[in-house]
Parts: structure tokens; sequence; C-alpha cells
């Protein structure tokens, strides 16, 4: 099994490409910590590791956020870890796997639900491939009308990131200003 690895914009995770799938299109899971990876024996494992912070998965890859130790003396047990998992044909997800909606989304109608309909097309097909590409993900979670106001959730390499900032407002921002005029700002939740 040959395993690649990316940078991403964050200098402190690291994406890792296994060359199969992970959790297939569209699904995700984010272990923001080691409690919350108890239900994926790989995220466990890599908990295990002196130095990890964070895991992600993605479609086809691992984003793996470390706090504190070089990634020269990381990644090697990162990559026996993920190596191990796989060659053992483990399962991924103990439990739940996919946390695209974990929490329930507003309601909306008349204009307001046009709005939010074409601003989730926006991130479905331009924005979330992006972010993928560098190891994360983003998901809308709501749109206040009256401030114009759209908050997304960052995950993965995307969360704690120092460029999440420009990028949710120098890109995301933009875009959806352009293309939804009752959009004004984005925020991050």
């Amino acid at each position: 099994m040959f395993i690649q690895t990316e940078s991403t914009p964050n200098p402190q995770t690291l994406k890792f490409l296994p060359g199969r799938t992970v959790m297939g299109e569209g699904a995700v899971a984010d272990f923001p910590d080691k409690a919350s990876a108890q239900r994926s024996p790989l995220a466990a494992a890599l908990f295990d590791l002196d130095a990890v912070s964070r895991v992600f998965y993605g479609a086809d890859f691992i984003s793996v956020t470390k706090d504190g130790a070089e990634w020269q003396h990381l990644k090697p047990a990162i990559l026996a870890a993920i190596m191990d998992h796989f060659t053992r044909d483990l399962p991924l997800m103990t439990g739940g796997a996919d946390e695209r909606d974990d929490d329930a989304e507003p309601v909306y109608s008349g204009e307001d639900a046009e709005i939010v309909d074409q601003i989730k097309e926006l991130i479905e097909t331009r924005v979330r491939p992006a972010v993928a590409g560098d190891g994360g993900d983003i998901v809308f979670k709501r749109f206040d009308p009256p401030s114009g106001v759209v908050y997304l959730h960052l995950r993965g390499s995307c969360a704690g990131c120092p460029s999440s900032t420009i990028t949710l407002k120098n890109g995301i921002e933009n875009m959806l200003r352009h293309f939804v005029p009752e959009v004004n700002a984005v925020e991050a939740i």
C-alpha cells in the first residue's frame, strides 16, 4: 500500500491519501478530540500517537492535525497507523459515520428558502470541493435574513487554520455576495 501526503494551507495539518475510498463521496467524519474518536478504530489509533490533536475523514483522504511535534518525527507513525488499519481491513467506523448534518437546520420559507437554496448550491458546487482539496470541509449552518449573515462550520484542516479567515472573507463571502445580493457577511461558527 502506498500512501501519499499533501500539505494543506494549515501548517499544523497534513493530508494523507491512502489510494482508496475513506468515507465515500459526500460523507465526512470529524474527530476534534480523543473522546470523539472512540467510534473509529483508526482515529483512536491516531490519537494514541503523541501530538495528534484532530483527525478528519473525507471522501478519499485523512487529515491529521498536530500539536507541537515536528512532522518529520510524527509522519512515519501516522503512515504506519493508516497502513496497519487498511491492510488489516478493519472497519473505519463502529457507529454513525456521516456528520454532514450534525445539527438541526432552521426551517426557511418563501423568499428566504430560495435564498438559502442558492447559498447551499454555491457552497456544495464551488466551495466544498475546493476546501476538500485542502483537507477540510465546510458546511452551511444557517442564514440570518435580517442581517444577511451566513454562518458556516469549518472542519478538518480548515478548523484553526491561519488562512481560514482570509478564505471566508475574501473568497467565500465575496462569491456569495456576488451571486446572492441578500448576503452581507459570512461568519464561522
